[in-house]
C-alpha cells in the first residue's frame, strides 16, 4: 500500500537512499534539502511521484510554507522523518568557535522542531501517522571530539519520547539510531576508514522495510535499524 512521506535532508547521504528506495517501491515522497542541485540530481533519478523543494530547516517560515503546500497537495504525512543533520569538524569541545557550534544545535534540534511544529497539527488531527527523528549511536553514548553532535543526538532521544508521550492513540514517535553508514559525514569523522562501512543505498534496502513497519506499537521505544 502507498504511504505519504516526508523526510528532510534529502540532498545526499541516508535521505538520498530513503527517497530512491521509497520511490522504487511506489511511494509518494516529499524531500527537502539546502542545495539546489543536489535536489535538481535527485530529481533526474527520480519518478512523478516525488516532489522535493529546497528547504533550510533552520528558517522556521520556510518550514511551515513548505510543510502546508504538502498537506494543501496530499494530505498529512503518513511518515515523517526528521533526517536532516550536521556534524561538527573533530576537534576538542573548547576548540569549537560558537558559529560552528550554533549551526549544529540549529540543524539537529531546532531544525527537528520547526518541522515537527508545522507537520504534527494536522497528524495529530487525524490520529494516524509515524514520527521518526534520527538519532545516532552518539545519542546513547559518546565519542572525543563530537561533543556538539552526541549532545544534538542525545537531545533528539529525550525531545522524541517526551514527544511520544504526548502523541495520541494511533500515532507513534521514535527515535532511531541509523546505524554506521558511509557517508560524508562519517568521513568527516573517520577518514579514509569511513570507506570500510555500508553504503547508504545497501543500508536503505534494511531500513525503509523497517520504516516502514512502524506504527502506534512501537512509541516512544529507542530503536535502531536491524
Amino acid at each position: 500500500m502507498s504511504r505519504l512521506i516526508l523526510i528532510t535532508g534529502v540532498s545526499r547521504g541516508l535521505g538520498r537512499a530513503l527517497v530512491n528506495y521509497f520511490d522504487a517501491d511506489g511511494h509518494r515522497v516529499f524531500g527537502c534539502g539546502r542545495s539546489s542541485q543536489a535536489l535538481d540530481s535527485l530529481a533526474g533519478e527520480s519518478s512523478e511521484r516525488v516532489s522535493l523543494q529546497s528547504v533550510d530547516v533552520r528558517d522556521d517560515q520556510a518550514v511551515a510554507a513548505w510543510v502546508e503546500s504538502v498537506i494543501q497537495q496530499a494530505g498529512a504525512p503518513e511518515l515523517l522523518i526528521n533526517n536532516a543533520a550536521v556534524i561538527n569538524p573533530n576537534a576538542p569541545l573548547w576548540e569549537i568557535d560558537a558559529p560552528t557550534f550554533d549551526q549544529v544545535i540549529d540543524i539537529n534540534i531546532k531544525g527537528v522542531q520547526n518541522v515537527l511544529r508545522h507537520a504534527l497539527p494536522a497528524m495529530v488531527q487525524q490520529r494516524r501517522g509515524v514520527i521518526v527523528n534520527l538519532s545516532s549511536g552518539w545519542g546513547r553514548s559518546t565519542s572525543p571530539e563530537v561533543a556538539p553532535y552526541c549532545a544534538t543526538k542525545w537531545a533528539i532521544e529525550g525531545l522524541t519520547q517526551a514527544l511520544a508521550q504526548e502523541l495520541p492513540e494511533g500515532m507513534a514517535a521514535v527515535p532511531l539510531n541509523p546505524g554506521v553508514i558511509h557517508t560524508a559525514m562519517l568521513e568527516s569523522c573517520f577518514g579514509a576508514a569511513a570507506n570500510s562501512y555500508e553504503e547508504a543505498t545497501n543500508w536503505a534496502k534494511r531500513a525503509a522495510p523497517f520504516l516502514l513497519g512502524l506504527n502506534s506499537q512501537h512509541n516512544g521505544q529507542s530503536l535502531s535499524v536491524p
